[in-house]
């Protein structure tokens, strides 16, 4: 197959070049934005005569630009090892399987040795020689390496990079375009995989009772949250398909975002005011983490953080409100929530919703497929941790240290929090005040240091004298997408 950036057997720097409006006159010091373009052309004299240009202006913070290019081009055989410079070739045709393609970006290319493009070597020769730096093929070690050194990118790399992304979606063009805000560095946000909406959100998917999914097993993974009173059930089997699930529950118009490679799982309300959003995926990520994107303005939204990161909403100051989740199983929340609705496996999507079916080779090993800055080791990468953020810090706590501790106290920012780890392993949190609770009684009951009796449900902790401590909204995730995040927070083990 051919990339699409790739309109004969390598990248036409004209195609490239059409892809996007030219900018204004290059700045002062810096080398005109298009001759990065030209670098890559199939015509080596006119690619050769570009480096030489660059080279007389050249400066580090150019290296995300290469590393851009060579991200959609064929590597060399030579370089086949898991994990080192294996990029995923994409279709100009057909319709991207996402783990198919993930997975094929960190498995050796057989067969390739005459094939692998000579501009992807032309390119990282280049930044060996400019750099110093002996990455070969490594394009993790070229990440890693750029994103230590100071942001200073060329003045013109969003419009760079808004033209090279948009030969695999135009639509990606219009979140990277020049003179978008962004609170975050653009040469850490990378292709996913996929074009704008290639994993297909769920839009107010049909829901039945409990009595009716028999097609449920009780040690089935589920995704459960409760609004007003009203209990849903997201069975993860059938979200890690679609990662976004547009919802009304309890009515309040919801967006359940999940991302299969940092393991986070968050519902947030769609309102921003009085303004009702519809998100999407963008094919792109941010250290390993999802970014959605709103259709009305085309900004892209960390899917963590639950605000905007680049484009016209940046520096709003809002944040999606979110609401508590759950990861349970089916048969513990139909306990609790005999009423509750599920999402029917009729989705109208041809999907296998097999449980476990989805991501099986990403989620089935410690190997990430993304790259991070940062990579802290006190945890395996995907060791499962709660995390939440309040005043602006923030604290994950081991799933295994919970499943060990089913009552445990902390304090972050001021706030005194209990978390209850139940029976089967599910973990909410709440504001306790000063009141120490002592464990588990029968059923979903604990019991305080006084001997009282509270029950345990969605949206608080409740006394018999109706008393109330409410729930801590938090999420999920595995340890190394939360830490890339949140490279500050406190952990416990």
């Amino acid at each position: 197959m051919r990339s699409i950036v790739a309109v004969t057997a390598v990248i036409l720097a004209p195609a490239l070049m059409a892809s996007a409006e030219t900018p204004g006159d290059s700045e002062e010091n810096h080398p005109d934005i298009l001759l990065f373009f030209q670098a890559a052309s199939s015509d080596a004299k006119v690619a050769k005569a570009a480096l030489r240009e660059i080279e007389t202006h050249w400066r580090d913070g150019y290296t995300p630009m290469f590393i851009d290019l060579a991200r959609l081009l064929r590597p060399s055989a030579r370089t086949g090892v898991p994990g080192v410079g294996v990029e995923p070739v994409i279709s100009p045709v057909k319709h991207i399987d996402v783990q198919a393609n993930l997975q094929s970006a960190r498995t050796p290319v057989e067969g390739l040795r005459d094939s692998g493009s000579p501009i992807r070597r032309r390119l990282l020769q280049f930044l060996k020689k400019r750099t110093g730096q002996k990455f070969g093929d490594d394009l993790d070690g070229w990440r890693r390496w750029m994103w230590s050194l100071p942001y200073e990118p060329h003045p013109e790399y969003a419009f760079f990079k808004a033209g090279v992304y948009r030969n695999i979606d135009p639509r990606m063009a219009e979140f990277l375009y020049p003179d978008r805000p962004a609170e975050i560095r653009l040469d850490e946000i990378d292709w996913g995989g996929v074009r704008v909406n290639g994993v297909p959100p769920l839009d107010h998917p049909t829901t039945i009772p409990a009595t009716d999914a028999g097609w449920l097993d009780d040690d089935h993974v589920v995704f459960g949250i409760e609004i007003n009173g009203q209990s849903r059930a997201y069975p993860k089997r059938i979200v890690s398909w679609h990662e976004i699930v547009r919802d009304t529950v309890g009515g309040v118009d919801i967006v359940l975002v999940y991302c299969t490679l940092c393991g986070s799982v968050i519902p947030y309300e769609s309102h921003l005011g009085d303004e009702q959003l519809t998100f999407g995926t963008s094919g792109l990520v941010y250290r390993s983490n999802k970014l959605m994107f709103d259709e009305e303005t085309m900004t892209l939204w960390s899917s963590l953080y639950g605000k905007p990161v680049v484009g016209p909403r940046v520096g709003s100051g809002r944040r999606l409100k979110r609401f508590p989740v759950v990861t349970t199983t089916w048969g513990e929340w139909k306990d609790m929530h005999p009423r509750t609705a599920v999402t029917s496996i009729d989705t109208g999507f041809d999907k296998d919703y097999a449980e476990g079916a989805a991501y099986s080779d990403y989620t089935g090993t410690d190997r990430i497929w993304f790259e991070v800055p940062v990579i802290d080791k006190r945890l395996k990468n995907k060791d499962e941790v709660v995390t939440l953020e309040l005043g602006g810090k923030a604290l994950a706590v081991s799933r295994k240290f919970l499943r060990r501790h089913g009552v445990y106290h902390h304090t972050l920012d001021g706030e005194q929090l209990v978390y209850l780890t139940s029976h089967e392993g599910t973990t909410r949190v709440y504001a306790a005040g000063t009141l120490r609770f002592e464990g588990w009684g029968p059923g979903m009951v604990v019991y305080d240091r006084d001997g009282a009796w509270w029950r345990v449900e969605e949206d608080a902790l409740v006394a018999e004298d109706g008393t109330r401590f409410p729930r801590v909204a938090t999420s999920p995730s595995y340890w190394f997408g939360w830490y890339a995040q949140y490279p500050e927070t406190e952990l416990v083990r």
